[in-house]
């Protein structure tokens, strides 16, 4: 009889237990709205449930971070600065405009009419003019354009070439370093270097019609005496005149 009281005892308990876990299970679904909350839910009622929490969105993309300040990087990079002006021959440009300017059509070379006592195949200078003219037979002479010394850099006088060079190495002389210490001792010939494609050397002097790669400086009074044309113009005299060329210099 006591066997029977307590295995009914047992079942009575277990039933219980049973029963309220249901019940614990049941209310919890219907707190989302009668779907369980979750995914289901979400996508039946468009509202997550489980007691008002969300369904998680998506975040947005972490931004970059630099290693060595903890700044944030823009997601684009921002444009480069421009860069300072190049320096030509180890010496600021003082005047980059120099190199773009527009030469005139009156240092352009050409044939004119020339009334000069000179003999065909003489050098004739116009400093103050900026020509330079190649007498030709028939009173006619080739003119081209050239930049000539700064003030008081000017001088005139008669002159023989003695040596022409192509591409030619330039060695700053001694004057010049003095006035100029930041001036490379040497340079060898190239496109780079101030004396251009030709230069056609005058006696012993330091003096020289030369090129340059600064074409915009044809026409203006910019050197330390030197007489300088466009490249393509001193390519052509150059081939014209032999050593020995008599230059007169006005």
């Amino acid at each position: 009889m006591r066997g029977s009281v307590r295995l009914g005892l047992c079942a009575v308990v277990a039933t219980g237990w049973l029963c309220a876990a249901a019940s614990a299970q049941q209310s919890r679904y219907a707190e989302g709205g009668g779907y369980g909350g979750g995914l289901i839910e979400y996508l039946v009622t468009g509202q997550a449930g489980g007691g008002g929490r969300g369904w998680p969105q998506r975040s947005a993309a972490p931004q970059r971070v630099a290693a060595y300040s903890g700044e944030l990087l823009p997601a684009e990079p921002e444009p480069l600065q421009a860069l300072p002006p190049q320096q030509a021959y180890g010496v600021p440009q003082t005047d980059p405009g120099r190199i773009a300017r527009e030469v005139g059509p009156e240092y352009r070379r050409q044939e004119v009419a020339f009334a000069g006592p000179q003999r065909p195949g003489t050098i004739v200078i116009d400093t103050a003019a900026k020509h330079l003219y190649l007498v030709q037979p028939g009173q006619r002479a080739l003119r081209y354009g050239i930049g000539v010394g700064r003030p008081g850099f000017a001088w005139s006088g008669l002159k023989t070439v003695s040596r022409k060079a192509e591409w030619p190495d330039w060695t700053p002389p001694a004057e010049m370093l003095a006035r100029r210490p930041d001036l490379p001792r040497h340079m060898a010939g190239g496109p780079e270097n101030p004396l251009g494609a030709r230069a056609l050397y005058l006696g012993s002097s330091l003096y020289r019609i030369h090129g340059t790669n600064e074409p915009g400086t044809i026409g203006q009074s910019v050197s330390s005496g030197c007489i300088r044309m466009m490249n393509e113009d001193v390519v052509d005299l150059y081939d014209r005149v032999p050593v020995g060329t008599r230059v007169e210099v006005l």
